[in-house]
């Protein structure tokens, strides 16, 4: 039953999925309809949920004290991207879809998928475990792995006042501003949360459609599997979940903790890359077959870690 939950929780993924093929086929999504869908994730929903998640889920004391849990997933997906980076180098990867390749190799998609399949496998006290993750894995997303997109549609000259400006994306301040409110203990009126929560909730299923319509606009040609997509299907099913053991096996940390962080680890890759893709005209087609190979994928993997898990 464990099982099949958390299966049913993918195959919601690739429905909903689907539901944006179909009506992009239809003619009732265009190319006008998916830009609207980016912006209003990036600018609106994301923040929204960004909010809601934070200021739910984490009080003062548990957001102070996850301190030592943190170090893990932020360390192991930080040296994921490092090693996708090199491998992009080694390899010789298209320089246009370094930056990409490496969010979908590194980063994991934590909350629409990694947050559902956590609960189906270990139950509600699995929740602040897989947000420890969650937030680690935002914040290299925003920072780095938005710079990394960025730099596959324009050159970059080091660190700069206006790369800052760039990388401070609506998400990223919406998450500053959401951990500040928690440390803080600033309560929020029920009007705030509620709507934040409201809004919030149509990030996943308008991330989906959006997915569905570039996968629609894709030539045949392109649903095959590559060199790159090899590579990604690699950083998310073996080489990030083996950091995050090899990391806690320095530490002595509840196995609860250890199991949640290795199978948020080997989740299918950001919705968000995509989007940030189309959003700054880098490789949205790449990185949305990306999302549907991987999601596919976890229908086998993710049974796989829980036998191997125990």
């Amino acid at each position: 039953m464990v099982l099949l939950n958390a299966v049913q929780s993918v195959l919601s993924i690739m429905i909903m999925i689907g539901i944006g093929y179909v009506l992009t086929h239809k003619q009732w999504f265009d190319a006008q309809t998916s830009s609207l869908f980016s912006r209003l994730i990036i600018y609106v929903t994301l923040p929204a949920m960004m909010l809601a998640n934070l200021v739910n889920f984490f009080d003062r004391d548990q957001f102070m004290m996850m301190g030592a849990g943190f170090f893990v997933p932020l360390t192991a997906i930080f040296a994921a991207y490092g090693l996708a980076q090199l491998s992009s180098r080694v390899f010789r990867f298209p320089e246009e879809k370094k930056g990409v390749y490496s969010c979908l190799f590194a980063l994991s998609n934590t909350i629409f998928v990694g947050l559902p399949v956590n609960v189906a496998l270990f139950g509600e006290e699995s929740i602040p475990y897989a947000l420890i993750y969650y937030v680690a894995n935002t914040l290299i997303f925003w920072t780095m792995g938005v710079y990394g997109i960025r730099r596959d549609v324009r050159e970059t000259n080091g660190l700069t006042l206006q790369m800052f400006r760039n990388v401070l994306t609506p998400p990223l301040i919406a998450f500053f501003l959401s951990a500040l409110l928690v440390v803080m203990a600033v309560p929020l009126p029920r009007v705030i949360m509620d709507t934040s929560s409201t809004v919030g909730r149509m990030t996943t299923p308008l991330s989906l459609f959006f997915v569905g319509i570039v996968m629609y606009s894709m030539p045949l040609s392109r649903f095959r599997m590559n060199r790159l997509l090899v590579g990604v299907l690699i950083g998310r099913y073996l080489i990030t979940p083996a950091l995050v053991l090899f990391i806690m096996s320095f530490f002595s940390f509840p196995p609860l903790m250890r199991n949640v962080f290795v199978v948020q680890a080997a989740m299918p890759v950001m919705t968000q890359s995509v989007i940030v893709a189309q959003t700054y005209g880098a490789d949205d087609q790449f990185a949305a077959l990306g999302a549907v190979v991987t999601t596919l994928a976890s229908l086998v993997v993710i049974p796989a870690y829980v036998i191997i898990l125990g």
